[in-house]
């Protein structure tokens, strides 16, 4: 009989740490997301939630990535180009953390796990290999931006939300034309 309480008790346990283990593993992003949910509920700014949280979570990449670049990149375009990256998307992302916390937005405190893999895999990569890795994800992300803020812009329903997309997209519209002559001068 005591070694059935036993087993029990060792069930338990193990079932406490498993819970506690699953909220600690949960990609932030999604963490974000589903807060945003409960809060706005049935309202129009649930829908903008989605890109905000969306949108600090690719900001969050590009500094990273940019300081990464500025450590790693052999070319100095590379160097330079992830400065940039660095700066101006972590100008934007603090432009983005006041417009969230104005609305009671919850951000992503750390990349999702989407975001952190891209991360990892160009973090193994040193020289050349870095540099020509870096600028075709560099060229792939900021064509999935541009369209994201392209399309916020137009449909989103706070009209501050829209408005801080419509803003960025010429930033990112030149980022992207600088990210394709990146590609091409570090073949």
């Amino acid at each position: 009989m005591k070694k059935i309480g036993i087993n029990v008790a060792i069930l338990a346990c193990f079932l406490a740490v498993a819970a506690c283990n699953g909220t600690q593993n949960k990609d932030s992003a999604e963490m974000a997301e589903e807060r945003n949910e409960e809060i706005h509920d049935d309202t129009a700014l649930e829908d903008d939630s989605e890109f905000v949280v969306e949108a600090a979570d690719g900001g969050m990449l590009e500094v990273k990535l940019g300081e990464l670049a500025q450590e790693r990149g052999l070319s100095p375009h590379v160097k330079s180009f992830g400065e940039k990256m660095a700066q101006e998307h972590g100008k934007a992302n603090e432009e983005l953390k006041a417009l969230a916390k104005e609305k009671n937005l919850q951000l992503p405190s750390q990349l999702s796990d989407d975001k952190q893999k891209h991360f990892d895999d160009l973090s193994m990569k040193n020289g050349k290999e870095f540099d020509e890795a870096y600028a075709a994800l560099m060229v792939d992300d900021h064509e999935e931006d541009v369209k994201a803020f392209k399309e916020a812009a137009e449909e989103s329903h706070d009209p501050e939300v829209k408005a801080w997309a419509a803003g960025k997209v010429p930033t990112l519209e030149s980022h992207l034309t600088m990210a394709k002559k990146l590609k091409e001068q570090v073949k």
